[in-house]
């Protein structure tokens, strides 16, 4: 296993993690956005995660194949999506986006964001933002008393 294996990994977290939260907040600044360029509300959006793998490899000849370490592994962002749940309707017939006609007349169609969801997601990716800053602060000890050792 490579000395960097634990902080590669790691930052490939940071990243994840950083663009969820970017997402998340999004959301939340979006929360009430009844009008967009692309017409109709806001819709919430979510980052899929998916584990990844470095092309670079180790070249241990002694090691059966299945044995030697990849070096890189971690996380990354495979795309980032509209949540296709149907939009909150909400009667406010003063709004200027209230429908005008028919059976919901006088409602708004606000977007499918639940800000609750989105505290409780912006939580859990603060929480993984930090054990990855603190797995990296751990490989930087683990790395300094190793070479205290060679002294």
């Amino acid at each position: 296993m490579g000395m960097f294996t634990a902080i590669n990994t790691s930052s490939s977290g940071l990243s994840a993690q950083r663009l969820r939260m970017d997402v998340i907040a999004n959301n939340i600044a979006n929360a009430s956005t009844t009008r967009t360029a692309g017409g109709g509300p806001y819709r919430r959006k979510r980052a899929i995660l998916m584990p990844t793998d470095s092309q670079v490899k180790y070249r241990l000849k002694f090691l059966p194949r299945k044995f030697r370490p990849v070096v890189g592994r971690g996380v990354r962002v495979l795309r980032v999506e509209e949540d296709q749940a149907p939009f909150r309707m909400v009667y406010d017939p003063t709004h200027p986006d209230a429908i005008k006609s028919g059976p919901k007349s006088g409602y708004v169609m606000m977007p499918n964001i639940n800000i609750v969801t989105e505290m409780v997601d912006m939580i859990s990716a603060s929480r993984s933002y930090d054990a990855n800053v603190a797995m990296i602060d751990h490989s930087k000890s683990l790395f300094n008393s190793a070479l205290e050792i060679g002294r």
